[in-house]
């Protein structure tokens, strides 16, 4: 296994890990969280790189890759909605986006012709990082609120104008608009997935 494949097995590894510590309200936990996403956020960056440098990209990790950083990033944002910050609508959005770029890149692999990821689909992996990393950083300065029991009045300020929610419906509009976008880029893989799926489930009589 290559080296850049093996950093995004630790990203895969370090996720469990991670959305474990925010369920603890503890302020040392707190930063063990904003931690350990940063660490997997560095792999997310190195194993792309590294594969480029060396020309060690293989097929495996073009698909593993993308993979992982849906996985670290739907897990962070399933914690967030048990722990109280997003909404579950939000999180279902993205969820059901991943899920079909997912099928989608599965079936392009299987036909050798992989997706087109074009520079707007990557707005939306820019956004849902910068909220988990504001979210995370939030988290933290309401711990030392709350073990300070003193509450700052700009804290207050930003939980009264629900700057966490604005945020989020953002980044939930930037998902769903580069999910559409992705889907009619690769047009062509959508509509033989579209055929492959109904044939899963339709007579075959139906396409004769």
């Amino acid at each position: 296994m290559t080296f850049p494949n093996q950093l995004t097995l630790l990203r895969i590894f370090l996720t469990p890990i991670f959305i474990a510590t925010l369920f603890v309200q503890s302020l040392p936990y707190r930063y063990i969280a904003f931690f350990l996403f940063f660490i997997a956020s560095l792999t997310d960056w190195y194993d792309g790189y590294i594969a480029r440098k060396f020309g060690s990209v293989s097929k495996w990790g073009k698909f593993l890759d993308p993979l992982a950083d849906k996985i670290l990033v739907l897990s962070a944002f399933v914690a967030f909605f048990f722990i109280g910050q997003v909404e579950l609508w939000m999180v279902m959005v993205i969820a059901a986006r991943d899920l079909v770029v997912t099928a989608l890149r599965i079936y392009a692999m299987k036909k050798n012709n992989p997706l087109v990821t074009t520079t707007f689909a990557k707005w939306k992996t820019a956004s849902q990082m910068a909220a988990i990393y504001i979210i995370l950083i939030y988290l933290i300065i309401k711990q030392r609120m709350v073990d300070a029991a003193e509450p700052a009045t700009w804290f207050q300020k930003i939980e009264d104008i629900c700057l966490i929610d604005k945020m989020m419906y953002v980044v939930t509009l930037i998902t769903a608009t580069t999910g559409i976008h992705y889907l009619i880029e690769n047009r062509q893989h959508v509509k033989g997935f579209a055929i492959a799926f109904c044939r899963l489930f339709l007579p075959t009589t139906f396409f004769s």
